[in-house]
């Protein structure tokens, strides 16, 4: 299974001649990690601090830690950094030619950290008095310095790593439409669906294993701004389903495994999953039906030109939940997953 941000193949078009991430509507991520450690490298060893009581210098990087990357997500960059840094440094008073070493540890460079909050720790490896006066230079005019450097490396990362993230599209080459607000698609809280169960519980809570239910049938259609693969895994993906459900989503993504959703008013089972083709079908229920019976809900992922299209078939909808469950797969699913991911193929 793709994790969120990786592997997720790009959307071909022939409207861009790269044929890469058109109208940026994907997620891309671009590992930043390997050229980070190199840079940091360059810019903090080999690096001076002079006074006129003497002069050290960072000799060596023993030791980082972390990771960095940079991501668009809906033409916006987003960044992400995080190291632990450990330098070795060594100096000398100008009236005496002995080296003395210490250490400097910068153990929270990160995106949650300004670079004024970014801590610089300054320790020496021997207690002398020399090697006290080389800690206050350090402490002194070295932070200072590194913090600089620091900068430098924050800004190779928003600038550098990021070049070619956002492309241009046929959209902007176009004239400026005015600015329109994005309606916010209802929260698909457990607590909301649950309210909402409680309106048709007194209408099924007598029905019993059975017992004859009048069903009817549903078949809905809508486009989303994305590749059928990102779709595809906005629908299967736990993590993905959490995200646009606003609630814990528990999954088995496979032939037969299992799924809950909305606090567990939402449950039942996939009948296959053919990625290749992007098909879902899936037994599935409310917590409100007569015990043990299963609608089947069929999926169908269809890649167009600008656009990717989902056809849903639903056999075996209660007749008494048909409105309900129509409109909560327009709120709760399509209209939730255009906002929380972005995927808007137009406004409604």
């Amino acid at each position: 299974m793709a994790k969120w941000g990786q592997g997720d193949p790009r959307w071909i078009v022939e409207e861009r001649s790269d044929a890469t991430n058109v109208n940026n509507w994907h997620w891309t991520e671009r590992d930043a990690s390997c050229s980070s450690k190199e840079h940091l490298k360059e810019l903090l060893v080999g690096l001076k601090i002079q006074d006129d009581k003497g002069e050290c210098e960072v000799i060596e990087m023993t030791s980082i830690e972390g990771e960095a990357s940079a991501s668009n997500r809906k033409a916006k960059l987003i960044f992400f950094y995080e190291w632990n840094i450990k330098l070795e440094w060594q100096g000398n008073l100008k009236d005496c030619s002995t080296k003395l070493k210490g250490h400097v540890e910068i153990p929270n460079l990160s995106d949650e950290n300004d670079l004024d909050q970014i801590d610089i720790t300054i320790t020496t490896k021997k207690n002398t008095e020399e090697s006290r006066i080389l800690k206050e230079i350090m402490r002194s005019k070295g932070t200072t310095v590194i913090r600089e450097q620091l900068g430098k490396y924050i800004t190779f990362l928003k600038e550098d790593m990021s070049k070619g993230m956002i492309l241009p599209s046929v959209d902007t080459q176009k004239e400026p439409q005015p600015a329109v607000s994005k309606p916010t698609p209802p929260k698909a809280s457990p607590s909301t669906i649950q309210q909402q169960h409680q309106v048709n519980q007194e209408n099924m809570k007598n029905t019993q294993i059975g017992d004859k239910i009048d069903t009817q049938n549903l078949t809905a259609t809508e486009e989303f701004k994305c590749a059928a693969e990102e779709l595809y895994l906005a629908l299967t993906d736990p993590q993905r389903v959490s995200a646009f459900t606003q609630s814990q989503a528990v999954m088995e993504v496979e032939n037969g495994g299992k799924f809950s959703l909305f606090g567990g008013n939402v449950t039942g089972e996939f009948i296959s999953l053919d990625r290749a083709s992007h098909k879902i079908v899936q037994r599935w229920r409310f917590k409100t039906w007569p015990e043990a019976h299963f609608s089947t809900v069929t999926i169908k992922l269809t890649q167009k030109s600008d656009c990717t299209k989902l056809t849903l078939n639903q056999t075996g909808i209660p007749v008494a939940d048909y409105d309900r469950t129509k409109a909560g797969w327009k709120n709760y699913y399509w209209q939730a997953i255009m906002a929380t991911f972005g995927y808007w193929a137009h406004l409604f």
